[in-house]
């Protein structure tokens, strides 16, 4: 795991022996928070483990894989006290609550497809846990995403991880070059998962097998909808399932169970043609499908951008780029549009379908790995 960095500087980029650099690790109970930390640790730096409790345990408990529940936090912990440095759990559930789980309910229920995972990056592990890192007079935290910091003429930048599979940038592009200065991504530079189980077996890790999860950690099994009735109860109300073209074909138990892009389960069989949610009217509790082509997007407006570019965003008129709409996607060609610092009109090359309102775009530099940043998908209505 040995970076490309000066003769003097340590491997974390510091001039200053390892034992006298102090490096807050954010574990989730996972392996690749788990390696970074005893790597770190093997290496002899002054390594302090954070884990954050972000909902309650008790129903944490019964879902096993997903981040942060308490069968992680004890994870982390073991990981903690066999490698033999301190480990702190903090009591988050307020502050998630309010800056991640409120915002995700309240988007699906406008009809949004919200990214959970972004905002708790940005709200909560790259602004209040990084704060405390500070507290603890840390010289930077380091994470187990997959992705790379590199240094470059202007300062830190972003990269894609070495791993294509495994590559994280889509969920880390509200990453600011401030909280950038102090965060690590020890894992971006390595070939693939295996290589980081490879390493947890070396370390003697007992999560070295552990299962990597697959849902929103507060979303059992990605029902989505149960969440959203639980959180907001009296949100299914029924109604129409109409096509584009004004014809009624059924009724639904509520909005919140459907998203753009949507093909099964709409309960409407019998028809000659394969009917995809080309939109959601939740103020007239309508499910608009129709053929596929309806899907194609061209022009996406996005707001709330975070920038990362050497030049100020608005100093052009107009920027050529790569963008991801959806995590699942490769980077499209693309050009940005300013309107404002965080305000722009991205036009596609090539029509994406399935944009929604509530994902993530993206910015990529053409036919290299930098991120420039990104914003949020809004419906421009």
């Amino acid at each position: 795991m040995a970076l490309d960095r000066p003769e003097s500087l340590n491997s974390l980029g510091f001039a200053k022996p390892p034992a006298e650099t102090r490096v807050v690790v954010a574990m989730s109970g996972g392996v690749d928070s788990s390696v970074v930390a005893a790597h770190l640790a093997e290496q002899g730096y002054d390594v302090v483990g954070v884990t954050l409790q972000l909902y309650d345990h008790g129903a944490a408990l019964a879902k096993k894989g997903a981040c942060c529940a308490g069968l992680d936090i004890h994870d982390a912990r073991r990981v903690a006290e066999e490698r033999g440095f301190p480990h702190y759990v903090l009591d988050y559930e307020n502050i998630f609550r309010d800056a991640v789980i409120d915002e995700f309910a309240d988007s699906y229920l406008a009809g949004a497809t919200p990214v959970p995972c972004i905002r708790c990056n940005e709200r909560v592990k790259f602004k209040d846990l990084l704060e405390t890192a500070r507290d603890l007079e840390a010289d930077c935290m380091a994470t187990g995403h997959y992705i790379q910091r590199k240094m470059g003429p202007n300062g830190p930048e972003l990269h894609c991880a070495e791993d294509a599979n495994r590559d994280q940038s889509y969920f880390l592009f509200s990453t600011t070059r401030e909280q950038l200065e102090f965060l690590r991504f020890p894992l971006g530079h390595l070939p693939s998962k295996d290589a980081t189980r490879a390493l947890a077996a070396q370390y003697g890790l007992g999560v070295a097998d552990k299962p990597d999860s697959q849902d929103i950690c507060f979303v059992p099994n990605g029902d989505y909808a149960a969440v959203i009735e639980k959180l907001r109860p009296g949100a299914a109300e029924p109604g129409e399932i109409v096509h584009a073209d004004g014809r009624v074909l059924g009724r639904h138990e509520g909005v919140i169970h459907y998203t753009i892009g949507q093909r099964r389960g709409l309960g409407i069989g019998g028809l000659s043609e394969p009917l995809f949610v080309v939109r959601l009217d939740v103020d007239a509790r309508r499910v608009i499908v129709g053929p596929k082509e309806m899907l194609a997007t061209r022009t996406i407006p996005v707001r709330e951008i975070n920038w990362l570019g050497d030049q100020p965003f608005d100093s052009r008129a107009e920027w050529h780029v790569s963008v991801k709409v959806r995590s699942t996607r490769p980077p499209r060609p693309a050009i940005l549009r300013p309107i404002s610092a965080v305000e722009a009109q991205v036009e596609l090359l090539d029509p994406e379908q399935g944009v929604s309102p509530g994902q993530a775009c993206v910015f990529y530099e053409t036919g290299g790995t930098r991120i420039h940043g990104g914003g949020w998908i809004w419906s421009g209505r």
